[in-house]
């Protein structure tokens, strides 16, 4: 079969939340961009299987990418969710310790929010009974820059300006390969007929398949292909009422921020996510797990009732480390990292990946202007 070419000055490779804050940055910077999703609608990976978190920055390493581009992140989210009129609710939360051998660990988490610039809130057992009763906890810290946003939404406005500014999102186009060489790339795609693209400029943002893609990328060095783990995370949904009007989370644990209480913005409550580390992708939610869950729960709030869980959706982590891996940052890959110009490669965009989107999009365009 023939294969049809075309030319395009900037290719990003897709459409969650990353890919079309990315595409909609480089649109208004005046590049011709091209937005490729694999799947038939935008938004339907890990951007539509996550908390829904505004993050405020608390625990990550100062300095680290996670930490600098979630505090700016979450200042650059807030603004365009309040100018574009997307559904959000800076609500806050509560880090709470239930017993008396993690109030170290409360502190640590204290110290180092206010080594990124955030500012907590102590509270010892006593001012939580008062503040979030039905709480059991020795002590905890208020985040009020916490808050909770309508992802779909959101991603609906960064395409709408992706779109305004000359960009174009084409779905049902997953890239097999890439190929770069001294005049630029060249993008292999399936689909109902067989195209090469050729671009200036590729952001590699294809989430879970971004590590495949860099693995099957002809001229990319074998330092800049990195080995990725999965980590599945499922919710429970929590039916009736229940007394909370903000997030509730325990310490963090191995792999994730323990099974914590968020909101929709409706005011529903869920739990989630938990770990569990898997071999391939699959976003099976096994009811069984409620058990655990429920476990979980009871450490802080004794009065759940296990009845009213009920399974409702599962997310995967993108993980630069297995189960016994300490801290990783995001891994942004640019020329200065891999020598090819023009090409930017995301892997590990996990949390606080939907916080950090637009502040990541500015970091990758600055890459790209850089050189």
């Amino acid at each position: 079969m023939s294969k049809e070419s075309y030319s395009v000055q900037t290719v990003v490779i897709g459409a969650g939340v990353i890919g079309l804050a990315i595409g909609r940055e480089l649109a208004r910077s005046g590049r011709e961009v091209l937005v490729l999703e694999a799947g038939p609608r935008f938004g339907e990976g890990i951007s539509a299987r996550n908390s829904e978190v505004i993050h405020a920055g608390l625990y990550y390493p100062e300095g680290s990418l996670k930490a600098r581009l979630c505090v700016r992140g979450r200042h650059l989210l807030y603004d365009y969710c309040a100018s574009h009129k997307v559904s959000h609710q800076k609500c806050g939360k509560w880090i709470v310790a239930t017993d008396q051998a993690q109030v170290d660990q409360i502190e640590n988490i204290w110290q180092q929010a206010e080594r990124n610039g955030v500012a907590l809130e102590p509270a010892d057992a006593r001012a939580l009974r008062q503040r979030v009763p039905g709480v059991n906890a020795t002590g905890g810290l208020w985040s009020a820059e916490t808050g909770i946003i309508d992802s779909h939404g959101l991603m609906l406005s960064l395409l709408g300006e992706l779109e305004d500014a000359g960009g174009t999102l084409v779905l049902n186009s997953p890239v097999l390969q890439g190929e770069s060489t001294e005049r630029g790339h060249r993008l292999s795609l399936a689909g109902a007929s067989a195209v090469v693209l050729e671009a200036q400029e590729v952001i590699n943002a294809a989430a879970l398949g971004a590590p495949a893609l860099a693995g099957n990328w002809l001229g990319l060095p074998d330092f800049a292909r990195p080995d990725q783990w999965l980590a599945r995370g499922v919710y429970f949904s929590y039916s009736g009422k229940h007394p909370f009007n903000t997030l509730i989370y325990p310490l963090p644990e191995s792999g994730g921020l323990g099974v914590h209480l968020t909101l929709d913005l409706a005011g529903q409550a869920r739990f989630g996510p938990d770990v569990e580390w898997i071999s391939e992708e699959d976003y099976t939610v096994n009811p069984e797990r409620v058990h655990a869950f429920a476990d979980s729960i009871r450490k802080w709030w004794p009065r759940l009732d296990p009845s009213r869980l009920n399974p409702a959706y599962a997310g995967i982590r993108p993980k630069l480390t297995g189960p016994e891996g300490a801290f990783f940052d995001f891994r942004i890959d640019g020329p200065a990292q891999h020598g090819m110009a023009g090409l930017v490669n995301l892997f590990g965009i996990e949390s606080p990946g939907l916080t950090s989107c637009l502040a990541l999009a500015g970091h990758v365009r600055s890459m790209l202007d850089d050189g």
